[in-house]
């Protein structure tokens, strides 16, 4: 196997190289130094000026008044101001208002649309420090300008015109809202007004069933007055047909107890209890005859206290038909009253019941009418809110700014970027570095002594082969008496390599020996 041996390079090494070459790298970094004065002395300074802003939301329609309800509609209003600040008109306005620098050399009209863009570039809002864009009401205003002086005064001017800006937006936006909220509630008194109308009709052909018509629509009353006096005429009218059938009754037993006064005795109570007359009559009756009956039990039947007893039971009698007569009397006019109450109680049962059909036919289409009635009235009233709250939008517009100034603009002690001093050391280290590869790649080897290869890469041999381990290898150059021959040719020098050359064929050489 072919072996080689690579010397390694110390920083003594690189000293040494750096001395004994110095015009390769002094060269360079002068050079880029000298560069790096000239563009410090040319270069302007750049300013920026910060001016901080607050936020808030509209006080109209909230209950917390200025106050967002949430973090995105603050974020929605940032980066609706971020839009703005970056727009055109208002940059444009901005730079017409503070008037063109004193070094311009332009003769169009100021401002250009160039002007406006490069001003544009210069335009930037931030968050403060340690927050995020939106999460918080404060937010920086940051205009950058070769003079001090213009960048505050960009500051204040720009933040104006957002301010104007940002309120023309609102006045236009809540003029779009008033037109829109305008025709809705307009639509809405139409609809009111039609239904409004109808149900109007509907209430004229009721009539005094109105009431009535109300209550029956509406679920949560319950019962109506009408359907309560339907339910009390049917308990009368049922008390006063059971009274025309017991006075009937009554009537056909006392046409049976004319003749027969004993008849009565087999009718009940509660006939009698109409007539109180007949009912002692008969109880009379019962105590004639029960006394008689104990007589007759110990006494002849022509025993005189049996014949008294029988003459007390016929007297009896004579009176129970005597007052049977009158009672006749009494229960056919009781009776042709009660005819007369069952039939009005008919009459008027039928009317109500025919009103409640009649109401029943409609309740539902006039509960459908008022609940529309209702649901449009409510959609006025939201709408009329609605169209308030976007005109006091539009009043506030003007009046008053949704955004506010925190100070005044400021710019710092120093301009931003990188100082003279800072610049002029870069581009020495730029260039020092570049003078060090410059070296690197240019230097011979052999002042270098990067390495040392096995077998002739350079140098002087006696012989035109040479032999390693049993392995012979060809020597491309042979140096006699000074002379160098390639591959035991005459050359007329020696055959140099730079450092990068050298790099390569050992390289090379490692690849072999592997």
């Amino acid at each position: 196997m072919s072996q080689f041996r690579q010397q390694t390079i110390t920083p003594t090494d690189v000293l040494k190289l750096l001395v004994a070459n110095p015009l390769r790298w002094i060269a360079p970094t002068v050079v880029l130094a000298a560069a790096a004065f000239a563009y410090a002395l040319a270069r302007p300074a750049v300013w920026e000026a910060s001016q901080a802003l607050t936020v808030r939301d509209e006080a109209v329609g909230g209950d917390r008044p200025g106050k967002f309800h949430v973090v995105e509609d603050m974020k929605t209003v940032q980066e609706t101001i971020l839009e703005l600040a970056k727009s055109h008109a208002v940059l444009a306005a901005t730079l017409k208002r503070i008037g063109p620098p004193s070094d311009r050399q332009s003769q169009l009209a100021w401002p250009t649309d160039q002007e406006v863009a490069a001003f544009q570039g210069t335009v930037k809002l931030s968050p403060p420090k340690g927050a995020e864009f939106g999460k918080t009401e404060v937010f920086y205003l940051q205009v950058q300008s070769n003079d001090r002086e213009r960048a505050i005064t960009l500051a204040s001017a720009l933040s104006d015109q957002l301010k104007q800006r940002f309120a023309d937006l609102r006045d236009s936006k809540a003029q779009s809202m008033v037109d829109e909220l305008s025709k809705t509630v307009t639509l809405a008194e139409t609809d009111l007004t039609t239904a409004s109308d109808r149900l109007a009709r509907i209430d004229a052909e009721v009539g005094s069933d109105l009431g009535e018509l109300r209550t029956l629509a509406d679920a949560a009353m319950g019962d109506s007055p009408l359907r309560r006096s339907v339910t009390e005429m049917e308990t009368e009218l049922r008390s006063a047909q059971a009274t025309n059938r017991a006075n009937e009754e009554l009537l056909q037993l006392l046409e049976g107890s004319q003749n027969d006064p004993k008849f009565l005795l087999a009718a009940s109570s509660r006939l009698l209890e109409a007539q109180p007359a007949l009912r002692r009559l008969k109880d009379s009756l019962m105590d004639a005859q029960l006394h008689t009956a104990q007589l007759l039990g110990s006494m002849a039947e022509a025993h005189p206290h049996v014949q008294a007893a029988k003459a007390i039971e016929q007297e009896i009698g004579q009176h129970i038909s005597e007052e049977v007569e009158a009672a006749i009397g009494g229960v056919k006019l009781e009776l042709h009253l009660s005819a007369e109450r069952c039939a009005a109680l008919d009459k008027q049962l039928a009317a109500a019941k025919d009103r409640l059909s009649k109401l029943a036919e409609i309740r539902a289409g006039y509960a459908n009418l008022a609940a529309e009635v209702h649901r449009r009235t409510d959609t006025l009233r939201s709408a009329e809110n609605q169209l308030a709250e976007a005109r006091a939008s539009q009043a506030g517009a003007h009046s008053a700014s949704l955004i506010s100034r925190i100070d005044i603009p400021d710019t710092g002690a120093s301009p931003i970027g990188p100082s003279r001093s800072v610049i002029v050391l870069g581009g020495a280290a730029g260039g020092f570095l570049l003078g060090l590869a410059i070296l690197f790649l240019t230097i011979q080897s052999s002042q270098l002594e990067a390495a040392e290869v096995k077998g002739p890469i350079y140098g002087t041999t006696q012989n035109s082969t040479t032999t390693t381990n049993g392995h012979t290898f060809a020597a491309p150059y042979a140096v006699v008496n000074g002379d160098s021959r390639p591959n035991g040719k005459p050359a007329t020098a020696t055959h140099g390599l730079s450092f990068k050359e050298a790099l390569t064929k050992i390289e090379a050489g490692n690849r072999r020996s592997r």
